[in-house]
């Protein structure tokens, strides 16, 4: 169990993509007066949790079941809302009617740019979404800041499935790392000229056959579960596995950005408070270029040159032409867990 929570929060220091300071060790001195949340802060967490609470279990049954803890860090503080059971560190500030839940306080231990989900709080397996404010993070704005809370929530339903950490500890794809790295360093041949070529050629039919007229699609679709066989053989079975693995994590993750963002455009109407931040922009917007940055990525990135990041894109575009072939692939995802080939 220990090993692979320190796996998820390897991994979450990748999805950062930046060195990751130790934690200092939190002050027991507080300010004379509680520090308060920020109020744009205030208004885009419960713009999430809003959207979490209406739409969710429409795009996975049963979301709504999911914690969605958030432990959110400013440049001075972190505040965490909705956990179940805050350690000693914490001092509460008060419930919270905006965000429907306590808020507690304590001194910044971990990087203001964070953005994660992982078992944060010490003594609590509970998984909590670690992020910074929108405009410390890579996503910048309120809008996307909000769609991108969603995918590290979906990130919150996967950990929370019974059995989940057993079941990813029993891929045995830790090789004897003790570490926990292994998800992170895999020894994957993402540098093997074959390997990168197959890839390749996989990836433009996955976007064709994803593309491609209901009346050609069988074709298409047969041409790329042959180049995926191919694929399949080149690489060995823990290889494969491995890479498998990512898809159905970290792609379908991206795939639910999109999927959420696609449902918030057509049924959800933003606060005033949201629409009015400066920042703003339609959720319309953010569902087109999430759906454009899939295919992109999915035809242009080079399997050596972004290695591990190819997961995102790739297992976001097999989710959509799951949608297409089996719509309610979804209702299975939890059962055939680790590989999206098995849908």
């Amino acid at each position: 169990m220990k090993e692979i929570l320190l796996t998820i929060l390897l991994a979450a220091i990748a999805f950062v993509g930046a060195p990751y300071p130790h934690p200092s060790s939190p002050s027991i001195s507080h300010p004379k007066q509680n520090p308060t949340l920020p109020e744009q802060d205030r208004i885009r967490l419960s713009e999430a949790f809003r959207l979490g609470d209406q739409l969710g279990d429409q795009i996975w049954p049963g979301w709504s079941k999911a914690p969605f803890a958030v432990l959110l860090v400013t440049p001075e503080y972190e505040f965490l809302i909705r956990h179940p059971q805050p350690s000693a560190g914490f001092t509460s500030i008060g419930y919270d009617e905006k965000l429907k839940s306590n808020v507690f306080f304590r001194r910044r231990t971990m990087p203001p740019s964070f953005l994660a989900t992982f078992p944060a709080v010490r003594g609590n397996i509970t998984s909590t979404i670690v992020v910074g404010q929108a405009e410390n993070t890579w996503v910048k704005t309120s809008t996307p800041w909000v769609i991108t809370l969603l995918h590290e929530h979906f990130h919150q339903l996967q950990d929370s499935q019974p059995n989940f950490y057993a079941d990813v500890n029993a891929l045995n794809l830790s090789h004897g790392d003790q570490t926990g790295m292994w998800m992170l360093n895999y020894a994957f041949p993402y540098d093997r000229p074959d390997v990168q070529k197959q890839f390749a050629r996989m990836s433009e039919l996955l976007a064709d056959a994803l593309t491609s007229p209901k009346r050609g699609r069988t074709k298409r679709v047969r041409d790329y579960r042959a180049a995926q066989a191919e694929f399949k053989q080149l690489v060995s079975a823990d290889d494969y596995k491995y890479l498998a693995f990512q898809f159905w994590k970290e792609g379908v993750a991206r795939y639910t950005e999109y999927r959420v963002a696609q449902l918030a455009a057509a049924r959800f109407r933003p606060s005033k408070e949201f629409r009015e931040l400066p920042d703003y922009r339609p959720l319309a917007d953010i569902a087109r270029t999430t759906y454009e940055g899939i295919f992109s990525q999915l035809r242009n990135q080079k399997l050596g040159e972004a290695k591990r990041e190819v997961v995102y894109s790739f297992g976001a575009a097999e989710g959509l032409l799951l949608d297409q072939l089996k719509p309610n692939w979804r209702r299975r995802y939890f059962v055939e867990k680790f590989d999206l080939g098995k849908l």
